[in-house]
């Protein structure tokens, strides 16, 4: 933990030694300032942990001190403010309580007094520090579980979890925009057999490399490349019409065919996908499942066609 900094505000000299005399026998050597201006510019630049704060200052009200360095916080963070004060009304207690501060100390100082108030606070300070480390630790925690449950654990890209959130985003989106959407289906040939002959643990590596060529091949932050689920892939595409969606998909087909990775069962030799591609400009009319049948179906007629190619599909013609 970092060494706390106490920061005394005081304009009469002789109440300035006293107090940092007695903080000297704690250990502590404090910040000082002399005015309300000189206060503010230091917790600016030094972020104390305690401010020992007279009420009056002969620049700037102590009350309006405690305000503006109250407004200057940060979320996660806190100073613990002392008013030093010779007011014995009860009503500039409340007032000093209702801007900001947290406790009093009544002129002339005890030691003793001073010293207890301090180490309360400095307890307080430690506790805050160490409840913002949990939160932090918590946050970075609960970020990491969200990207876990939306991630595939072997490829590395969208679940269909994630698919099943964005996609329908994406639609709602193009909807707003009356702007096309296209889904893109992609399903490794003859994966079985691939891992009949080669291993599941080859079997996995090919889905890797396969999985990384579909993510690049949607690189627009409004773009999806997700694991549908085995051996299929699935890119959701905003603003992207058939043409566009097919040639995307062309593409990547190349690239995948590219990779080289050796396979007994396609005519190629090597692995191949095939792709089904349908668009359409989403309105109250039409839905996403039915363009995801429109894409499924483009997709089982490339396979049926022979593999290694990219079908097209038309929005609702399912047979």
């Amino acid at each position: 933990m970092d060494a706390l900094k106490i920061l005394v505000v005081e304009d009469s000299k002789v109440t300035m030694r006293v107090l940092c005399n007695y903080l000297g026998k704690m250990g502590i050597t404090p910040l000082m300032a002399d005015s309300g201006a000189q206060a503010i510019d230091i917790y600016h630049r030094e972020q104390p942990d305690i401010i020992l704060l007279d009420a009056q200052l002969p620049d700037i009200d102590g009350f309006d001190v405690a305000l503006k360095i109250r407004a200057l916080e940060k979320a996660k963070d806190w100073t613990a403010i002392i008013f030093l004060t010779s007011m014995t009304k009860d009503e500039d207690l409340e007032r000093g309580i209702e801007v900001g501060g947290d406790d009093y100390l009544l002129k002339p100082i005890s030691e003793v007094v001073l010293k207890a108030k301090v180490k309360a606070m400095l307890r307080l300070v430690e506790m805050q520090r160490s409840l913002v480390n949990v939160t932090e630790q918590l946050n970075a925690a609960n970020i990491m579980l969200q990207k876990l449950s939306a991630t595939d654990g072997l490829t590395g890209i969208a679940n269909r979890r994630m698919y099943d959130e964005l996609a329908i985003r994406e639609w709602r989106r193009c909807e707003r925009m009356n702007k096309p959407l296209a889904l893109v289906m992609i399903d490794v040939d003859h994966f079985k057999l691939f891992n009949d002959k080669y291993g599941h643990q080859v079997g996995d590596e090919c889905l890797k490399a396969v999985a990384a060529q579909v993510g690049k091949a949607a690189p627009r932050a409004t773009d999806l490349a997700a694991r549908y689920g085995g051996e299929e892939f699935v890119m959701v595409l905003g603003e992207t019409d058939t043409d566009g969606a097919k040639w995307i998909a062309n593409r990547l087909r190349q690239q995948v065919a590219d990779l080289n990775i050796t396979h007994y069962a396609t005519e190629s030799r090597h692995v191949t996908i095939s792709c089904g591609v349908a668009s359409v400009v989403p309105d109250g009319n039409n839905s996403l499942e039915v363009l995801l049948k429109s894409a499924d179906h483009a997709l089982y007629q490339a396979k049926e066609a022979g593999r290694d190619q990219v079908g097209t599909g038309v929005y609702g013609v399912v047979k």
